[in-house]
């Protein structure tokens, strides 16, 4: 049996009560931080709250090697642990579909997730989203300006009406210079980072920025790019959201809940 459990998104205690049992049910327990992490706990704290030995797979060890996780996975139980929900991330469908491929039954254990979480703080009604986004680090796209993969996103979805979820560029054991390193720092791009970067096409747009969806503390904050982008909004992680047309309740929420100018957020 191979679990897949997703551990929701700011610290150990984020996980549900079913994906705790989960856990505790296993014989062993795997896990990925490069797609997302826990800013809130680390894999020491995770064991401690579990009272669990967690062994930590890099993508090579998921995406192409993935032999250790499916073969506990056949001799009893293994879990599978994500930060967020796990089943986000294609390389997490890719991993259950080799071990249906196997005849290894699987199980999800679902979590909150940070598209979830967007709505719910900031007031935007889910269903009103359109496809979501990644901005990356100029340095890893290798392109002047915006991705096209960025810009037809928002396009499409404001051409739509439809809000869009931009998620920020992480990048684990990487170095600018020289690709992944050891020796290199997790990055994470912010929220007033990515709003400069967007502002240079879209300077005037109102957006939302997301800090720490899931801490008892997350800020969340709405103006123009070019507003977001002179702010600090601590430590990570960040999320942008571009509203499209509002509802009114959507726009009383983002004055009330995220301080938008009131001349931003006319009702269509």
């Amino acid at each position: 049996m191979l679990t897949f459990i997703g551990l929701g998104l700011y610290d150990e205690r984020s996980i549900t009560l079913e994906g705790r049992d989960a856990i505790a049910d296993a014989d062993r327990a795997f896990a990925e931080f490069y797609t997302s992490k826990l800013v809130g706990a680390d894999v020491a704290d995770l064991e401690r709250f579990h009272d669990a030995t967690i062994e930590v797979r890099d993508r090579p060890g998921v995406e192409q090697d993935p032999e250790e996780i499916l073969a506990a996975a056949e001799a009893g139980r293994a879990a599978f642990l994500t930060a967020g929900d796990t089943m986000i991330s294609t390389t997490h469908v890719d991993l259950r579909l080799r071990a249906e491929e196997r005849g290894i039954d699987t199980r999800v254990v679902h979590a909150p997730t940070a598209e979830s979480a967007a709505s719910g703080l900031t007031g935007l009604q889910n269903y009103r989203f359109g496809k979501a986004t990644t901005l990356p680090f100029d340095y890893a796209h290798g392109a002047e300006g915006l991705p096209a993969s960025v810009t037809d996103v928002l396009d499409d979805n404001r051409d739509r009406g439809l809000h869009t979820l931009v998620y920020l560029d992480i990048k684990v054991g990487w170095s600018p210079s020289g690709g992944r390193s050891g020796d290199a720092e997790d990055e994470y791009m912010t929220a007033d980072e990515a709003s400069g970067m967007l502002a240079e096409g879209y300077e005037d747009v109102l957006a939302v920025a997301v800090a720490r969806a899931g801490s008892p503390n997350p800020r969340v904050e709405a103006d123009r790019l070019s507003e977001l982008a002179e702010r600090d909004f601590g430590d990570p992680l960040h999320l942008l959201v571009v509203p499209g047309d509002l509802h009114h309740i959507e726009a009383d929420a983002l004055e009330s809940l995220a301080g938008a100018p009131s001349e931003l957020v006319t009702v269509e």
